[in-house]
């Protein structure tokens, strides 16, 4: 059993920052693999990234690479979203979902956040 929890999300100007936190609980195996989707109204849901709770090795969509940054502390069992240059595209729903091996956002995630709320104005 795994339980995740959100948090951070808020309204930010373009070219702001934010992060993003997911708080993670239950069977370890089962949380390998901590992902972020997002969802904006009316689109598909889109993989932001991934990261091997293991040892912390990340992937990125093309589209946030060299603006997003995943990162966790094991010790409390979170995992961050840092995200840096939002643009008014980036608004959406934030999820945080997890799952066993491999960490690949093209799989369908056994545990999923209730989601937190980004909005870029411009």
């Amino acid at each position: 059993q795994v339980q995740l929890v959100e948090s951070g999300g808020g309204s930010v100007q373009a070219g702001g920052s934010l992060r993003l936190s997911c708080a993670v609980s239950g069977t370890s195996y089962m949380t390998n693999c901590i992902a972020w989707f997002r969802q904006a109204p009316g689109k598909e849901r889109e993989g932001v990234g991934s990261i091997y709770t293991r040892y912390g090795g990340t992937n990125y969509a093309d589209s946030v690479k060299g603006r997003f940054s995943i990162s966790q502390d094991n010790a409390k069992r979170t995992v961050f979203l840092q995200m840096y240059s939002l643009e008014p595209e980036d608004t959406a729903m934030y999820y945080c979902a997890a799952d066993s091996l491999p960490c690949l956002l093209r799989k369908e995630y056994k545990y999923w956040g209730q989601g937190t709320q980004v909005t870029v104005s411009s």
